[in-house]
């Protein structure tokens, strides 16, 4: 795990970094790309959660009555970017299965590149809850930065920002529009083209996640 500065952090994990180059492969199919989508965000999730507070409590193993540790009754909750970062979700459910989960839908103007939303769902509580943005791209920073936006009108406890890769662009854009954020991402690739795609990246995550092109 590397920091980038204080609040961008970048995974450098051989697992990660392994299946990520296996997601930028042309050649794998949208079976395989979805699974390792999810891999990846379970892997990233391990490495986000270490903060997460522990208490100490009681139990009967089969051996003998001891003390060990259990999470520390914090409550969190998932958003996914619609729609890629729901490829990001089943992965975040597998290691936490007790978190909520709400939605946020955006897509991009393909004339302005900018975010424009369609749908906005979050748990009622979502004010009691330390929310993790999912979204495996950060090409422009529009849709994180807008979705983050949506979520700091309902005053949660926290936000993280999760995503597979992100360009410097991307980065500059999100950190300067939200500095009290942390942004975990499995890569930092080159640049974005003159269409607003990541360089080298792995395309369209959407398309490939569901096989719709």
């Amino acid at each position: 795990m590397k920091l980038m500065n204080d609040n961008v952090i970048i995974f450098d994990h051989p697992l990660i970094q392994h299946k990520l180059t296996l997601m930028r492969d042309k050649n794998s199919g949208s079976k395989m790309f979805r699974e390792l989508v999810g891999e990846v965000a379970m892997l990233m999730c391990y490495e986000a959660t270490r903060d997460l507070p522990l208490e100490e409590i009681e139990i009967e193993t089969p051996i003998a009555v001891t003390k060990s540790k259990v999470l520390s009754g914090r409550k969190l909750a998932f958003v996914p970017i619609l729609r890629a970062g729901m490829g990001m979700l089943d992965g975040m459910l597998n290691m936490i299965p007790a978190a909520k989960v709400g939605h946020i839908g955006l897509y991009r103007d393909e004339k302005t590149l900018q975010p424009v939303e369609y749908f906005n769902k979050l748990p009622t509580d979502i004010n009691e809850r330390d929310v993790f943005v999912l979204d495996p791209m950060l090409a422009t920073g529009g849709s994180a930065i807008d979705a983050i936006s949506i979520i700091k009108k309902s005053h949660p406890k926290s936000i993280k920002f999760l995503c597979i890769i992100a360009s410097p662009e991307g980065i500059e854009a999100l950190t300067k529009a939200h500095d009290d954020i942390h942004i975990y991402c499995a890569a930092l690739d080159e640049r974005l083209n003159d269409n607003g795609y990541i360089v080298p990246g792995l395309g369209d995550c959407g398309d490939r996640i569901f096989g719709t092109k």
